[in-house]
């Protein structure tokens, strides 16, 4: 398996951080990528469109709303991989006056090298923490 991480610190608390990312429904909040997001199967799986209109498809595997982590799998997606995994976390820091956002996923690579499918996930997590971090200091006042 292969496997990327990405993580970014923000001087937002961790509670403000988890109300605008923590629904599995939440990704056209804060990522751009994402301008859609529909949910089916009593909110275990979420139907996503990218720019290019490309279905993405996730479920649900594991929610931990004190723990501030949800974890999911990739049904459908047009990624060069099997068996996705991620998890999406925000951590408090500074006596939760500030937060540490983490994304990581493990996957098995088709038809591109270990190094390239992690490249590829790399990006993406990367890509959506920086914008998380906009869209949070676009609401700050």
């Amino acid at each position: 398996m292969a496997k990327a991480s990405a993580m970014i610190a923000l001087p937002v608390e961790p509670g403000k951080v988890w109300q605008l990312i923590g629904g599995f429904d939440a990704l056209p909040d804060w990522l751009p990528y994402i301008p859609k997001s529909e949910l089916s199967e009593g909110g275990r799986v979420r139907h996503l469109a990218n720019p290019d209109g490309d279905a993405i498809v996730e479920r649900l595997e594991a929610f931990d709303n004190g723990a501030r982590s949800y974890t999911y799998s990739i049904l459908e997606a047009p990624f060069p991989v099997t068996g996705y995994r991620s998890t999406l976390r925000v951590v408090g820091t500074d006596g939760d006056r500030a937060s540490r956002v983490e994304w990581s996923g493990e996957f098995t690579p088709v038809g591109v090298s270990d190094d390239a499918a992690s490249e590829l996930f790399e990006g993406i997590y990367r890509d959506g923490l920086k914008a998380l971090e906009a869209t949070l200091a676009a609401a700050q006042p």
